[in-house]
């Protein structure tokens, strides 16, 4: 047992905050108990000396001892990822080599190079989010190469930013909102690739309850004040299952979980559903304590209890037993319609299996040596590996790429000899020929699906047999890359299209020589460079291309001062625009901007039309490349990726109360198709509310009606007003706003 004194000698005043220190380090080695081996306990003390040493100065946002971070990143590698000791050490000394004056020698010579490899990797990943986004694509890439290396770098990452955005009250409006978007837009889906369920789970919540704080509250707050109701419910529905698998002598537990709150407003927003709709708000788990010879024939034994006491939905069968996931889940799930007409899903999987839904790639890697199937870890790997060593570095679109290619859920498609594929879903015809080999895909022209002719764009689906159809003559065309999916493909398809235009390049090359040559100077250096400024061009490669299509004019260079052997291009002028652009300004980086009113700031600045937003939403401003401040919404379709990718673009944002302007809105309302709806419906908005509506549509189809209103609205608040009026007219069944540019024109 640890004791006070043994506690690192740093000074803190407060003798509180050492026994909180205290109290957590020895939770740390609680947790890790079953784990440590012989000098295990030493090491680790080791690695908290150094780091509550090198912290011992720095708080957090907080206001608590920084070392409590580190404590709690390495609690959760050990408790909720599974991770070991190493993993531990790792997690104590994440921050140091960024944060403070330890190096990676410190580190090397007191835990040798296995230990520095993580901290090394885990130190270049912190460097990732906050710069520009190509420099951002090239950083990432190097975390996904340390990821194959050893994902351990990874596993830590995801426990580091689990902790922070349970942290994340603390920080300042815009800093939650940069934070949360990078969370759901890529360490969420790297949590659920890693197989870390309850992780990803968390890291949405979380994410919603900065991004959309009302929905999250009020789904929040549904649940519980239904809780009592689903408990009976869950209870009712599972007391036939447990009689039978008492009879059939199997060991399992049972019982229901609530589903997460960001998967059912996903599902209320996909649905177009109220709460009360929702008709899965928990699943049934089965958790069998089978032998693994045993597991798949118990599954299946529990799948038929179950669908012999209630039916099942033929087609939300999902068998993970016989081809589990790449991220290594294994289960059966099945939805079945339940006592009061109600559909509840049913998980069925084994201790082991759990272990693995909830630890992931931990867990995968501990039942590794049971089983001589290869991992599809593994695969995973090396698909990552082969993409990134033939990616350009520069790309921007790597980010993106690199989630539909590598954080999708995954399909099975076949050979025609039979071997399988395992690809992102939405694959086509001809990601698949390039996951067979680059050379194959260039010259692909068609394809047999199921010996079916089909087009290469055509989307592949799992089960299917797939026969490429290639030909000689056939080249990459620049609409393949609207179409794939793959990061294999897109990036073997831009640099087949790279090689085509270095051909043509090379034209415009020898013709821009011979004018130059012309003008008494050489193709230098400095002679392109001069050009490529003044062409506005992003490269050499580009200029030579464009004077070889003839896009570019080379009589402007009658214009070009000739010094020596070098030209200057000519002053462009000055054009004064009367409208002024939002420009950031050093030193006012926790300035507020405040848009509409009275006390509005003076600037140029226009609503997005992906969310449209009004005042009242909860906003931020992007700032636009020549369009000076954007307006959005924080769940806007956009925002993650606006704000994961360009952070440092996002301008802190509120309304100022303003009854003078209007904004237009549009909502869709839904209901029975009775006498006299149109005109209740009119009446509400522009007699009784005064609100001016701009365009109006009505459909009637069986019964039904769907009516898209377009109007003018000062705020939100007058809005939802609105939407309640409407809810409370009779039939009308729902009302809902417009998101995204889909308002009927």
């Amino acid at each position: 047992m640890e004791t006070v004194a043994q506690i690192p000698k740093y000074n803190l005043n407060d003798e509180e905050e050492k026994k909180l220190i205290l109290r957590e380090y020895r939770s740390l080695l609680k947790a890790l108990k079953i784990k440590l081996k012989p000098g295990d306990k030493n090491l680790i003390r080791t690695a908290f000396e150094m780091s509550a040493e090198a912290h011992k100065t720095m708080r957090r946002k907080s206001g608590e001892p920084y070392i409590l971070h580190p404590i709690a990143v390495a609690k959760i590698c050990a408790d909720e990822i599974g991770l070991g000791v190493r993993s531990t050490i790792c997690a104590l000394l994440h921050d140091t080599v960024e944060d403070t004056d330890i190096s990676l020698e410190d580190v090397k010579r007191e835990f040798g190079e296995e230990i520095t490899r993580i901290v090394d990797g885990l130190t270049k990943i912190s460097n990732v989010i906050d710069v520009n986004a190509s420099q951002q694509a090239e950083n990432f890439k190097k975390i996904l190469l340390t990821l194959t290396d050893d994902p351990r770098v990874i596993l830590i990452k995801l426990a580091d930013r689990l902790h922070n955005m349970r942290t994340l009250d603390s920080m300042k409006r815009e800093k939650q909102l940069k934070i949360a978007s990078e969370t759901v837009y890529v360490y969420a889906p790297l949590a659920h690739r890693m197989g870390l369920y309850n992780i990803k789970t968390e890291m949405e919540d979380l994410a919603m309850k900065y991004m959309e704080p009302d929905v999250y509250k009020d789904i929040a707050r549904k649940l519980s004040e239904t809780k009592k109701e689903r408990s009976k419910y869950i209870n009712e529905f599972i007391k036939p299952i447990k009689d039978k698998l008492e009879k059939a002598q199997l060991n399992a537990e049972i019982y229901g979980r609530p589903k997460s709150i960001h998967s059912i407003s996903n599902k209320m927003k996909k649905k177009g559903v109220d709460f009360e709709e929702v008709y899965d708000l928990f699943a049934i788990r089965v958790l069998l304590d089978s032998p693994t010879e045993r597991e798949k024939e118990d599954c299946w034994k529990v799948y038929s209890m179950i669908t012999d006491e209630y039916t099942p939905s033929p087609e939300r069968l999902r068998d993970w037993l016989s081809n589990p996931k790449s991220n290594g889940y294994e289960a059966l799930h099945t939805t079945v319609m339940g006592p009061q007409g109600r559909w509840v899903e049913v998980q069925i999987r084994t201790k082991r299996m759990n272990e693995i839904a909830e630890k992931g790639l931990a867990a995968h890697w501990k039942y590794k040596e049971e089983t001589s199937d290869e991992s599809r870890f593994d695969k995973w790997f090396q698909q990552i590996r082969e993409v990134i060593s033939n990616q350009e570095t520069d790309s921007i679109d790597f980010l993106q790429d690199f989630k539909t290619s590598f954080l999708a859920e995954e399909i099975y498609v076949y050979t025609p000899k039979g071997d399988v594929k395992m690809l992102p879903v939405g694959s086509t015809a001809l990601d698949f020929a390039f996951s067979i080999h680059s050379a194959i895909g260039v010259k692909t022209i068609g394809a047999k699906v199921n010996h079916k002719l089909v087009p290469i764009s055509h989307k592949l689906h799992s089960g299917d047999q797939v026969e490429i159809i290639t030909s000689s003559k056939q080249k990459a065309s620049e609409d393949w890359l609207g179409f794939v999916v793959t990061s294999k493909a897109k990036g073997r398809i831009r640099d087949a299209l790279k090689e085509e235009k270095r051909k043509v390049a090379d034209e415009g090359k020898y013709t821009l020589q011979r004018k130059l040559e012309g003008m008494g100077v050489s193709v230098s250096q400095h002679n392109i460079d001069e050009l490529v400024q003044w062409y506005k061009l992003p490269s050499h490669l580009d200029l030579f291309y464009q004077v070889s299509v003839k896009n570019i004019d080379l009589k402007d260079l009658k214009d070009f001062k000739v010094h020596g052997d070098k030209i200057e291009a000519p002053k462009p002028l000055k054009i004064i625009h009367e409208k002024q652009e939002y420009i950031p300004q050093p030193g006012k980086k926790d300035a507020e901007l405040i848009i509409f009113g009275e006390s509005s700031d003076k600037i140029v600045y226009n609503l997005a039309n992906c969310c449209k937003p009004i005042p009242g939403d909860d906003v931020f401003g992007f700032v636009t490349t020549g369009k000076g401040l954007t307006i959005h919404r924080t769940n806007c379709p956009n925002a993650a990726k606006l704000l994961a990718n360009y952070g440092h673009r996002v301008v802190k944002t509120k309304w100022a109360k303003n009854k003078e302007i209007s904004f237009l809105t549009g909502i869709k309302i839904v209901g029975m198709d009775d006498v006299g709806v149109v005109n209740k419906i009119t009446m509400l908005i522009s007699g009784e509310l005064k609100i001016n509506i701009s365009a109006l549509t009505i459909e009637a189809k069986e019964g039904l009606f769907e009516g898209n209103i377009k109007l003018y609205v000062h705020d939100k608040e007058e809005l939802d007003n609105l939407v309640r009026s409407l809810m409370a007219l009779p039939g009308i069944e729902s009302v809902e706003r417009y998101d995204m540019e889909d308002i009927p024109s």
